[in-house]
């Protein structure tokens, strides 16, 4: 990549944060004179669809194609097909390699020739398929509750379990990095939101303190291991803060299932906490059960409540029964083969191992499924995947504004399946293309300063100076 693109990438991605200041900019001039808008509106112009065109003029500008939506071939696992050609694979979420398993696919298959593919209906309307009903008695069993329920989609779940249970007199904590699902879900609910510093549970305690008795309910939202980040909080702290101010306590399990404790049961089995004290567990099927879905585990009464209450169950056609049966293969099959889980752990140890021992940024990652790789800014990130995939390596970048700009990274699931030569090549190869992405942009800078200083002198150095 040329010296000058890095530079022409830091200034469009300036441009793309105004962007995002220009849109609400508008939504406040709206809010306050009370205009309403033209009746039909050009969908080009909106600062939304402004935002997109930024993104893709800074990929542009550095000769990069967009990573995003690129055509995958075959099952997603340790390597894959990606447009074209075979790489060894860090975009999957089939953490123990179970979503294409030999008994899962049966078990898919048989109920998918017993009942089609379709639930029907609602749950409400349609009755219940035995094998939805097994696959959430299975999940409360491995959560030591009383029952579950799953829903047709992880992020629904989140959004419509929050929205049912809070309300305009109610108070949401969330961590800092919570997921979109949580985030919509707090918004969604009429509830007052307050984010607290990731993992900072003085503050929050400070906050419960001082708000506590404003508030009818009250509820803590935090993830068992975080999505972007791979680490875990305190959660026998959190039990304990809970307990003490009269909240409850929702664990969203989406990353930490198959990939924490012993045998895979997340969070609780990881850090000895008895599963029973969270009032709340959620988790996704996509991820570790290689299906589609997502469901909450709890109290009876907590399970009877969003049956019949919760809008996104309730008025949402039920999970597929043949999901729910490979979901439930999957189950079965995780805790039969715990060495699936000791695989995964040991692998993600040693990607990130391997990454630090060569200088390379990994975040606060624990070292399990989730390994970022933190550039600095979105353009590094961009370069980075987009130099990766030209060795062979399949890494996804997470840019401005879904991070915020100096903490844009590349991320990296690992899996039960992939080899260790493939991680130790891949961690060789990750510090030998950020080594020259960082190299080339302190030439930049240096060049930049050169200029300034011609420039401040009165010399004859003009911007042009800029271009190789």
């Amino acid at each position: 990549m040329g010296e000058s693109a890095l530079t022409d990438g830091q200034s469009l991605i300036e441009d793309l944060r105004a962007s995002h200041k220009r849109r609400a900019q508008v939504r406040e001039e709206r809010a306050r004179d009370g205009s309403r808008p033209p009746a039909v509106q050009d969908i080009s112009k909106l600062p939304e669809a402004e935002v997109h065109r930024a993104m893709e003029t800074a990929a542009g500008a550095l000769g990069l194609s967009s990573p995003f939506f690129r055509v995958h071939e075959g099952a997603p696992g340790a390597r894959q097909i990606v447009e074209g050609e075979e790489c060894i694979n860090f975009a999957s979420y089939n953490y123990l390699g179970l979503n294409t398993a030999p008994e899962v696919l049966a078990a898919s298959a048989t109920m998918l020739e017993a009942v089609g593919l379709s639930p029907g209906a609602s749950r409400l309307v349609g009755g219940e398929q035995a094998v939805q009903r097994r696959l959430e008695t299975r999940l409360a069993e491995i959560y030591g509750v009383e029952d579950a329920v799953a829903m047709v989609s992880g992020h629904a779940t989140n959004v419509t379990t929050l929205g049912t249970l809070l309300g305009p007199q109610d108070l949401i904590l969330t961590d800092q990095f919570a997921h979109n699902s949580i985030v919509e879900g707090a918004r969604l609910s009429g509830a007052t939101r307050v984010v607290f510093p990731h993992n900072d549970l003085d503050w929050l305690e400070r906050h419960l303190t001082l708000t506590r008795g404003q508030h009818r309910r009250a509820l803590i939202a935090v993830e068992g291991l975080y999505s972007m980040d791979g680490d875990m909080p305190d959660l026998k702290r959190l039990i304990d803060i809970k307990d003490r101010h009269a909240a409850w306590l929702m664990v969203d399990e989406a990353h930490a299932l198959g990939v924490l404790g012993d045998t895979g049961r997340g969070s609780a089995e990881a850090q000895g906490v008895d599963p029973a004290q969270v009032e709340i567990w959620m988790g996704t099927l996509s991820k570790t059960l290689g299906a589609c879905g997502g469901y909450i585990a709890g109290s009876r009464d907590l399970i009877r409540l969003l049956k019949f209450g919760a809008s996104g169950f309730v008025f949402s056609v039920g999970l597929s029964p043949v999901l729910a049966a490979g979901a439930d293969a999957a189950l079965s099959m995780m805790m039969r083969e715990p060495d699936r889980v000791r695989r995964l752990q040991h692998n993600g140890s040693l990607f990130r191992n391997a990454l630090r021992a060569a200088e390379v940024d990994t975040g606060l990652s624990e070292g399990f499924s989730v390994i970022p790789v933190v550039t600095g800014d979105s353009v590094r990130a961009v370069t980075l995947s987009s130099e990766l995939l030209s060795r062979g390596i399949n890494a996804l970048p997470i840019i401005y504004p879904a991070v915020p700009e100096k903490a844009a990274r590349v991320r990296f699931f690992v899996t039960s399946e992939h080899r260790e030569a493939d991680l130790i090549e891949a961690a060789k190869q990750t510090a030998s293309v950020l080594a020259e992405i960082n190299l080339g942009a302190r030439k930049s800078q240096e060049r930049i300063r050169e200029v300034a200083q011609k420039l401040q002198a009165g010399s004859s150095g003009s911007i042009s100076d800029l271009n190789p």
